[in-house]
């Protein structure tokens, strides 16, 4: 591919988008956001389902390439940026535990979370793609309290970037029980200042757009 150049990035503030502006502020990489009205429900827009058929975001374009999916997405941009340091190379040791870290997100915790949140029967344990919740949610706990601080252990990644930001919406509105080692890992992120000057602009975007400007 090309040298990097202005990536569009597809976003609506408050959202699950929102760690993927973390990221790419953690990056330092070149972006313009064209914003997604949620409560105007833009995402059902033709011209947005042109680019992400599920009206979902977070979706980004980079040149001709479009990435959906915030997963793909949390892979694909530290490659492609690898001067931000947030992914480890193919031939490092932590790269396998990076990508678990990050397909156990999307594949067993964000499933898991709303099967409890929606009170659904579980699944057979043998046919459910994550177990169960209470092994899923120890898997973490155990993992934040004994090998962190972050997921990588002192190498802060991309991976913390996704589930630090599910881990505070979660706890936040109660998905999720509370636990020493999430509110520690929580408070660990927010500290840093990409997370907190993407807060910061989100709140500005949500006021834009409640004020009915278009961005």
């Amino acid at each position: 591919m090309n040298s990097p150049s202005e990536l569009t990035f597809f976003h609506a503030p408050h959202s699950r988008s929102s760690s993927v502006r973390v990221l790419l502020e953690e990056l330092g990489a070149p972006y313009r956001i064209h914003a997604i009205n949620l409560k105007d429900e833009a995402e059902y827009d033709p011209s947005y389902r042109a680019i992400n058929p599920l009206a979902k975001v977070p979706a980004l374009k980079d040149g001709d390439a479009v990435i959906t999916e915030r997963v793909a997405i949390h892979i694909y941009l530290p490659d492609r940026f690898p001067a931000g340091g947030l992914a480890p190379t193919v031939d490092d040791p932590q790269r396998g535990p990076y990508l678990r870290w990050l397909a156990l997100y999307g594949s067993c915790f964000e499933p898991a979370v709303i099967d409890r949140q929606q009170q659904h029967a579980p699944a057979p344990y043998s046919t459910s793609p994550y177990g169960d919740f209470d092994t899923l949610f120890k898997t973490l706990t155990d993992h934040l309290e004994h090998q962190g601080p972050w997921m990588l252990g002192e190498r802060f990644s991309s991976a913390d970037i996704l589930w630090a930001s599910s881990l505070n919406f979660t706890t936040h509105f109660e998905l999720i029980p509370e636990h020493p080692a999430i509110r520690a890992y929580i408070d660990r992120y927010l500290a840093r200042p990409a997370v907190q000057r993407t807060y910061a602009a989100d709140i500005e975007l949500a006021e834009t757009q409640d004020a009915g400007v278009t961005t």
